[in-house]
């Protein structure tokens, strides 16, 4: 009999792991503004707060760090991937430079959240290293990377549902709420790949 193949769960970090609001306080503080969470109804915050990309580019390089230091976990997205390490390859995908390895890596410990591979990749196109990992599903906050994910890898992708990544969504895209509604998700997708 074949061995089963462990589930490999591509994740996500800003806006998934963490919560997609901690970005908003750091960027009123900055442009003295005093937007909401709420109010953040694109995915690309220059148009929010009415600045260009470059000034944006420029403010997460000089801001990245302490963001990424200081963003709290998304709800108890830290006890569920605990859970799920020891049943589940878990590669984090990631928009971050490769230079912010340091503060990713100790924010992960600091809530002692597991992984088996950290990758990256300074960029939202995150289709090949997908591909390089072979992920069998996704966890994403951004709308354009799970229509990609999903219609490419032909992979379910879980979507975390937030004020920037509203539309019609295709039916191997999953809109959630919450890590335990995720939770139950993949529990059946184990379930019916166990029972095949």
């Amino acid at each position: 009999m074949k061995p089963e193949k462990v589930l490999t769960i591509g994740i996500d970090i800003d806006g998934t792991v963490t919560s997609p609001s901690s970005i908003v306080p750091l960027m009123n503080e900055s442009f003295g503004r005093d937007l909401r969470y709420e109010d953040c109804y694109e995915y690309n915050l220059a148009n929010v707060y009415n600045i260009t990309d470059e000034e944006f580019d420029k403010w997460l390089d000089q801001n990245g760090e302490r963001l990424y230091k200081e963003a709290p976990v998304h709800g108890n997205a830290d006890d569920i991937l605990r859970a799920w390490h020891p049943h589940f390859k878990l590669v984090y995908i990631s928009a971050r430079e490769d230079r912010h390895r340091d503060v990713t890596i100790n924010w992960f410990s600091r809530y002692d959240i597991p992984f088996h591979e950290l990758d990256l990749i300074g960029s939202h196109d995150k289709l090949s290293a997908a591909k390089k990992w072979g992920v069998d599903l996704f966890l994403e906050d951004r709308l354009e990377n799970a229509l990609q994910l999903s219609e490419a890898l032909q992979i379910p992708v879980f979507l975390f549902d937030t004020p920037y990544n509203q539309g019609d969504l295709p039916s191997l895209v999953h809109r959630v709420t919450t890590w335990d509604e995720v939770q139950e998700k993949i529990q059946l997708l184990s379930m019916e790949r166990t029972s095949v």
